[in-house]
């Protein structure tokens, strides 16, 4: 998923002068070949992630469409009043491409994985935050970046992830897609989380459990035709490699209070506490019942056949 936004990234420079690439400290190979072709919009940093914010708004205030590539945790918690002050206050058009979201970087324990992201950016004003399931899908919205008038957070997976988005669906930001159809429960879920949404649909529809499946792969701004969808829904469900708080969950709440509409709604996400075991992102992911089965299991208690 990494290689192929930044390779869009590429792409999009050679079409509009605008695009520049600014990175914290990524490694001599990381867009070895945009930094040949185009070394005029090529800047890597130091690590030094508050400053290239500051950068990076420099040049959106200059005319430029700057894409800045880092490390979720260093890109939102170090940089949050950047982001807040230089960014999103002037509304800029700034693309925050943050690798590792949720708990790729599990193996390196706590500070290095990224369990509020998604909500620290739903709070700033003017901010789009995006996290797609699959490396096409990231090739389609990154299309769709280059005209967006104001701020993008762009979450990165692991790579390598299933393959579940469609190239017919109509890929454009705030339009969830639906990869399912169901009458019983409304499944939605954003980035790694779609993947096991689907094989937990699978699980249930042999329970006689109908589920819909809906990818969100943009959190904020949320659909408000969602609504539509979950009324008809015994059981509204969210999926997310994220807190609890302040996530897709917690948009999803804010979304039917805002409309005064009751609904039963069960949220899948990472409890509220800092990751306390070491090992693989798939590890962590079962560890908090984040997988097919467990989620199916949860589920049924909750809509008895």
């Amino acid at each position: 998923m990494r290689r192929i936004c930044l390779e869009m990234v590429h792409q999009l420079a050679r079409r509009d002068p605008r695009v520049v690439f600014v990175g914290s400290d990524l490694g001599s190979g990381t867009l070895e070949a945009m930094r040949q072709e185009l070394p005029g919009q090529f800047f890597m940093e130091g690590i030094a992630e508050q400053n290239i914010i500051g950068v990076a708004a420099g040049l959106a205030l200059e005319g430029f469409i700057p894409y800045v590539n880092t490390i979720a945790t260093f890109l939102t918690r170090r940089c949050f009043e950047q982001l807040a002050v230089d960014v999103c206050l002037h509304n800029l058009p700034v693309r925050l491409i943050a690798n590792g979201g949720g708990l790729v970087y599990a193996p390196l324990g706590p500070t290095h994985t990224t369990q509020e992201d998604m909500g620290i950016l739903r709070t700033l004003p003017n901010m789009t935050v995006t996290a797609p399931a699959d490396a096409p899908e990231m090739a389609r919205l990154m299309e769709k970046t280059l005209d967006w008038p104001g701020p993008i957070y762009i979450r990165l997976a692991k790579g390598g992830d299933p393959l579940v988005s469609r190239p017919e669906d109509d890929f454009a930001i705030g339009k969830p897609i639906f990869l399912r159809q169901g009458r019983d429960v409304l499944i939605l879920a954003c980035g790694t989380l779609v993947q096991p949404a689907l094989l937990t649909a699978e699980l249930l529809a042999g329970d006689q459990i109908s589920c819909a499946v809906c990818n969100c792969h943009t959190i904020k701004p949320l659909d408000k035709g969602l609504l539509t969808a979950m009324a008809g829904s015994r059981l509204v469900v969210t999926a997310e490699e994220h807190s609890l708080i302040g996530g897709l969950g917690s948009a999803v709440l804010e979304l039917l209070a805002d409309a005064g509409v009751s609904k039963p709604v069960l949220r899948f996400g990472l409890p509220d506490q800092f990751p306390h075991r070491y090992g693989s992102q798939e590890q962590q992911l079962a560890g908090y019942g984040l997988e097919p089965v467990a989620m199916a299991a949860a589920i049924r208690r909750r809509v008895p056949v």
